[in-house]
C-alpha cells in the first residue's frame, strides 16, 4: 500500500491508522511536494505510529530520511540513489525496495542487495503525472524466473484485477488510488486483502 500525500483528504496519520486497522502490513510513504524538513517530520510521525502496530513502513526516494526518521527502510526509483548507495545510507537490516520498468532494470535490481523489486506500471495508472509505459501482466511472468526475491506489482491495480498479478507470479500488490480514492479506504483495503489472499495465501497489500 502506498500512502501518497497528494491524494489524501485527511491527515496522513489518520489515514495510516485506518489502513493499519484494516490489516495493511506494509506501507510506503510518498510525498513529492514536501520540503526535506516536512518530509522528515511527516515520516517520523508515521513511523512512530505504524512500527509499534507491526506495520512495515518505508519511505519513498530518500534513504537519508528513512534512516533519520527510524523507518523500516526505503524504496528507490530509477532516478533516485542506486541500490548500492541507498543501502550504504539506510544500513544493513533495513528494507530496500527498487522500482523497475523493464527486464534490464529488473535484472540489475535482482543483482543488488534489494530485498524486494517492484514491477510496473502493470496497468494504466493515474497516480503519476508522467507514468512509464505500461508493462502488462506479461512483464511479471517474464521476470518471475529471474529471482527468488519478492516481486511487488504496481500500477493501476483495481480490485477486479488484483488477483491477476498474483496469479502471474507477483508476491504482492502496491495499491494507491484504488484505496485512497475509495469512499471508505479502510473497507476497500480489506477487500483488496481478501482478493489477494484468495489468489495466494501469502499475498499482501
Amino acid at each position: 500500500m502506498i500512502l501518497d500525500a497528494a491524494l489524501l483528504t485527511v491527515p496522513e496519520t489518520e489515514c495510516a491508522q485506518k489502513l493499519a486497522d484494516a490489516g495493511v502490513r506494509l506501507m510506503q510513504y510518498r510525498n513529492k511536494r514536501a520540503s526535506a524538513r516536512e518530509l522528515f517530520e511527516s515520516t517520523r510521525r508515521l513511523s512512530s505510529l505504524l512500527i509499534p502496530l507491526g506495520v512495515t513502513f518505508v519511505v519513498n526516494d530518500r534513504a537519508d530520511v528513512a534512516r533519520a526518521a527510524g523507518t523500516s527502510g526505503v524504496h528507490v526509483g530509477q532516478e533516485d540513489l542506486q541500490a548500492k548507495a541507498a543501502r550504504s545510507v539506510v544500513g544493513e537490516g533495513k528494507l530496500l525496495g527498487v522500482s523497475t520498468h523493464n527486464v534490464e532494470e529488473f535484472r540489475e535490481a535482482a543483482g543488488t542487495s534489494a530485498d524486494y523489486i517492484a514491477v510496473g506500471p502493470v496497468f494504466s495508472t493515474s497516480s503519476k503525472a508522467n507514468p512509464d509505459p505500461v508493462v502488462g501482466i506479461e512483464m511479471i511472468q517474464k521476470v518471475r524466473p529471474l529471482t527468488d526475491k519478492p516481486i511487488v506489482a504496481i500500477g493501476g491495480i483495481t480490485l477486479e484485477r488484483a488477483a491477476e498479478v498474483i496469479q502471474a507470479g507477483a508476491d504482492s500488490a502496491a495499491v494507491i488510488s484504488g484505496i485512497l480514492l475509495a469512499t471508505d479506504p479502510r473497507q476497500r483495503a480489506r477487500q483488496y486483502i481478501e482478493r489477494l489472499e484468495a489468489a495466494k495465501p501469502a499475498a499482501a497489500v
